[in-house]
C-alpha cells in the first residue's frame, strides 16, 4: 500500500495511519548497528540502569529528500556574487528545502506503528525533517533500538546523562534515518575545550571601579577593542529590528548588577543597558549566583553593541534533564520561532571535541545551524582554547588502535557556522597560542574556502602529516582578541582569557560578530537584508575589511601546532575584521 500527502505538514499524519496497514513485520527483524563505541567514552562512569518508570524522548533525524539542497540554497543566498544574494528564506520555505521524502515518512511511521507507538506521541520538529517521539519507556527504547540505556556520570563535571554505547536499526531504515538522539553522544557543551581561564586581576583589588577605562598593560577593556577594530564611530540605528542572541548552557546566569558595574566602569553612556532572559526547557535564571561565561558574554556584548537588544538563552538540558540533548534543546526552540523573532547575530562560546561525537549526529546538528543561516542569521562559535589540542591527544579508533590526533572542536568545525579564533597584542596583532584551529575530521572542505586552505596546505608541506585531516573543513574563519579580559563577577573585577571572550565580542561591536552585528544594523537601517551566513562573503568580497595576522602559532598535542601566515591559516583564519565598513 502506498500513501501520499500534499505537504510536509500533513504527510506524517497520513503516513502514520498508512503505516499500520503494512503487515511486513519481518522487515523490522534485520537489525544493523547504526553507531557504537567499543567502550564507555573517556571520563564517563556508568551508574547502572535507570528505574522502570524512566521515560525518554527520542529525536529522529530523517534524511532530506534532496541531500544537497540546504548547502545549495545557502550558497545562493550567502554568496555576494549570486543573483539571489540576501534573499533569505522563511521558516516555511526552509522546511520545504530539508523535507524528507514521503516514502521516508511512510516507512518510519510503519516501523513505529509496529512497536505500538501512538500517533499522539509523535510530532514534526526542528524545521521539518526531525520526528520527536515523547514518553517512550527506556525498556521500550531498548527493544526498538537494540540498545542498553544506562545512566552515566562525568567524572569531572558530575553531569549525568541517559545514554547507550550502541544502538541499531532495521537495515531498511538506514537509508531513511540519519541519527537518533539521545543515543551514543555523551558529552555536554561545556567541556574542557571551552572552559574560560579565570586569573587573578594583577594590580587590581576590591570592587569594580579601581581601573581606568582604557587598555591596562595587563588586560583588555571595551574601549581598547573599539579603538583597535575601529568601530567606536558607529551608533546602532535599527535597534527596533536588530538583536543579538547569546546561547547559554550549564545553568549559568548573567547578573544585571554586575553588568551595571561593568558598564559604569567601561561605557558610561550605557549605564542603563539591560538584557532579556529566555529560559529554554525551564533553563533557570539565578542572577544572584552569576557564571563566569554568562557574565563575560553579556558584559562585552552590551559594552560593544549598546543599545542593541540582547537576549540571553538559558538552556538547561544538561545536567538537569539527563535524557535531553543540549544542542537540540536550544535549536528546537530557535527554529520554531517566527522569522522576526530570531536575532540576526547569535554567539555561542561552548563546544566539544569532534572525535567524541558520532559522525551522523554532528552532521545532523550542523544542518540545523545551516537552517538558521538560510533564514538570515549569522551564527558564530568559538574555535576552542587549547590550540590544536589539550594534553597528549591520544585517540582510540573503533578498532582499538591508539594514535595521536589533533582535536578539532564542534560546532566550530560545522561548515555552516563562522568559527572565531583568538589573537593578542597590537602593532602587530598576533595569533594567540590558545587559539583553537585545524581541520575537521568529519566535514569536507567547502568551496568558499577551497583556494585559501589549499594555498596554506601547499606551503605548509607534510609537517604533522597523519595528525590531521588535510581534506577537512579548515577552521577558524576569523579571529579577535582573546587574552586577559577585564570583567565583573560578584561585584569584583576579574581577568579571563580564552576564545570564549572572542566570540561574545564577535557578536557585538568589536570583534567578528560584533562587527557583523553592526553591519547588520547598518544594512537593516538602510532597508537591506542582514548578512546571514557569513563565510562565502568573508572568503570573497569581505577581503578588503580584513587585517591579516601573520605571526604566532597554536601549539598543542606536544607539537608546535600550526603557524599564522599570510592569508588563511588554522590559527587566525582569514584574520581579524579591521576596516569593517569596506
Amino acid at each position: 500500500m502506498r500513501c501520499r500527502a500534499l505537504s510536509v505538514l500533513t504527510t506524517f499524519s497520513a503516513a502514520f495511519l498508512c503505516g499500520f496497514a503494512t503487515p511486513l513485520a519481518s522487515r523490522w527483524d534485520g537489525m544493523k548497528v547504526k553507531h557504537a563505541w567499543d567502550t564507555v567514552p573517556h571520563n564517563w562512569d556508568s551508574l547502572g540502569h535507570p528505574s522502570n518508570q524512566t521515560t525518554i524522548d527520542l529525536h529522529l533525524a530523517l534524511k532530506s529528500h534532496r541531500e544537497d539542497a540546504l548547502g545549495e540554497e545557502l550558497y545562493r543566498v550567502s554568496d555576494p556574487e549570486h543573483s539571489k544574494y540576501g534573499a533569505h528564506l522563511s521558516k516555511e520555505q526552509v522546511a520545504e528545502v530539508v523535507a524528507p521524502h514521503p516514502d521516508t515518512l511512510e516507512i518510519v511511521s510503519s516501523w513505529l506503528g509496529h512497536y505500538h507507538i501512538p500517533s499522539s506521541s509523535i510530532s514534526m520538529t526542528l524545521g521539518g525533517n526531525w520526528l520527536r517521539v515523547v514518553g517512550v519507556s527506556v525498556s521500550q527504547a531498548n527493544r526498538i533500538l537494540g540498545a542498553s540505556y544506562q545512566l552515566y556520570q562525568h567524572v569531572e563535571t558530575n553531569d549525568t546523562v541517559l545514554r547507550t554505547i550502541s544502538y541499531s536499526l532495521p537495515e531498511v531504515l538506514h537509508g531513511h534515518i540519519q541519527t537518533i538522539v539521545p543515543t551514543t553522544y555523551f558529552s555536554s557543551p561545556l567541556t574542557e575545550a571551552m572552559r574560560p581561564r579565570i586569573q587573578p586581576s594583577t594590580g587590581v583589588e576590591g570592587k569594580a571601579g579601581s581601573v581606568l577605562s582604557s587598555r591596562d598593560e595587563d588586560g583588555i577593556t571595551p574601549s581598547y577593542l573599539r579603538w583597535l577594530y575601529r568601530t567606536s564611530g558607529y551608533a546602532p540605528k535599527a535597534t527596533d529590528r536588530n538583536a543579538l542572541g547569546i546561547a547559554g548552557y550549564g545553568g549559568q546566569s548573567p547578573s544585571p548588577e554586575d553588568l551595571a558595574l561593568f558598564m559604569n566602569e567601561f561605557r558610561t553612556d550605557g549605564e542603563d543597558a539591560t538584557f532579556t532572559v529566555t529560559q529554554i526547557n525551564s533553563g533557570g535564571y539565578d542572577p544572584g549566583n552569576p557564571g563566569i561565561e554568562a557574565n563575560l558574554d553579556i558584559q562585552y556584548a552590551e559594552a560593544m553593541a549598546y543599545p542593541t537588544r540582547h537576549i540571553y538563552y538559558s538552556t538547561a538540558c544538561t545536567p538537569g534533564s539527563p535524557t535531553d540533548d543540549p544542542y537540540l534543546c536550544w535549536l528546537r526552540y530557535m527554529i520554531a520561532q517566527n522569522d522576526v523573532d530570531i536575532p540576526r547575530t547569535i554567539s555561542t562560546s561552548y563546544g566539544g571535541y569532534e572525535q567524541i561525537m558520532p559522525l551522523e549526529y554532528a552532521v545532523s546538528v550542523c544542518t540545523l545551524f545551516g537552517q538558521l543561516g538560510l533564514r538570515g542569521v549569522s551564527v558564530l562559535f568559538s574555535s576552542g582554547d587549547w590550540g590544536v589540542g589539550d594534553g597528549d591527544c591520544l585517540f582510540q579508533d573503533s578498532s582499538g588502535k591508539v594514535s595521536v590526533q589533533f582535536i578539532p572542536v564542534f560546532p566550530a568545525t560545522c561548515p555552516w557556522v563562522t568559527s572565531v579564533g583568538g589573537t593578542t597584542g597590537h602593532d602587530p596583532e598576533v595569533a594567540a597560542s590558545i587559539s583553537g584551529g585545524g581541520f575537521s575530521i568529519y566535514f569536507p572542505r567547502q568551496p568558499y574556502q577551497a583556494n585559501a586552505v589549499s594555498t596554506f596546505l601547499q606551503n605548509f608541506g607534510d609537517k604533522h602529516s597523519g595528525l590531521y585531516n588535510p581534506e577537512g573543513r579548515g577552521f577558524p574563519d576569523v579571529s579577535s582578541q582573546a587574552i586577559n579580559f577585564f570583567f565583573v563577577l560578584g561585584g569584583q573585577l576579574e581577568f579571563v582569557s580564552g576564545t570564549s571572550g572572542a566570540t561574545p565580542l564577535a557578536a557585538n561591536a568589536q570583534t567578528v560578530a560584533g562587527i557583523i552585528s553592526l553591519l547588520n544594523d547598518y544594512l537593516m537601517s538602510k532597508g537591506s537584508t542582514p548578512l546571514g551566513f557569513l563565510n562565502p562573503w568573508l572568503y570573497g568580497t569581505g577581503l578588503p575589511g580584513l587585517n591579516d595576522i601573520t605571526s604566532g602559532s597554536n601549539p598543542g598535542c606536544n607539537t608546535d601546532g600550526f603557524p599564522a601566515v599570510t592569508g588563511w591559516d588554522p590559527v587566525s583564519g582569514r584574520s581579524t575584521l579591521l576596516n569593517w565598513r569596506k
